[in-house]
């Protein structure tokens, strides 16, 4: 069997990222799309904000996260519950152990005492993500403005400045997009919708029962 064609645009991002440059990628609908980089400050100079500001990163590579998960202030049995909320593509924010040293790399995604992490791993782009197992992330959007829904939007927002892996091909564009919904992990395992986005907008329940739903859940 042939392999299916590659996504346009995917090797000029590549090519950007093993040269230190941020490129924006997609998320499947109804997510809007992102920005990554092999460092922060890429991020932040596509946003036009300052090169310090806080960004996320992806625990998509599970030697990343096995170097992350002994910082993480939980109990050990609730990491498998963070795991499963990830690969459901939602943005957390996870408490930090003040006692234990935690790697510097995720420095620019910590903020009082929290991760900010996501795991951006989509098989159409699944070459990406797996060349490049740290990466730093946020949505595809300049300060004030919404974050881009479509390839189109996205070059136009950031014109010759970064790549745009173009995969609106495989998305449904007639639907209303968001970026994801940001959940909060206290550090008994109790969880708080910090920001409402594409994800909790499309399960139909309010606030209070989508945090339920997350709750149950079901552990691979």
């Amino acid at each position: 069997m042939a392999d299916p064609p590659e996504v346009p645009g995917l090797e000029e991002a590549c090519l950007a990222l093993d040269e230190g440059r941020a490129v924006v990628v997609p998320n499947p609908s109804p997510m809007t799309y992102g920005i990554v980089a092999t460092n922060p400050y890429a991020v932040n100079a596509l946003k036009h904000r300052p090169p310090d500001h806080n960004v996320a990163v992806s625990l998509h590579n599970a030697r990343e996260w096995r170097d992350v998960a002994p910082s993480l202030d939980l109990p050990a049995e609730l990491l498998p519950r963070v795991g499963a909320l990830l690969r459901l593509r939602l943005s957390l924010l996870v408490p930090l152990r003040a006692s234990v040293p935690h790697p510097d790399w995720i420095n620019p995604a910590v903020r009082d005492g929290y991760l900010a992490m996501f795991s951006g791993w989509w098989a159409p782009l699944a070459r990406l993500w797996d060349e490049f197992p740290r990466l730093y992330g946020s949505s595809a959007n300049r300060t004030g403005q919404s974050p881009a829904a479509s390839a189109a939007e996205a070059v136009a927002m950031v014109g010759t400045a970064a790549p745009v892996v173009n995969a609106d091909a495989l998305r449904d564009l007639g639907r209303a997009h968001a970026a994801s919904s940001m959940v909060r992990v206290a550090p008994d395992g109790e969880l708080g919708l910090y920001r409402r986005g594409a994800n909790d907008a499309t399960s139909g329940l309010d606030p209070e029962a989508y945090l339920r739903h997350l709750a149950a859940t079901p552990v691979d």
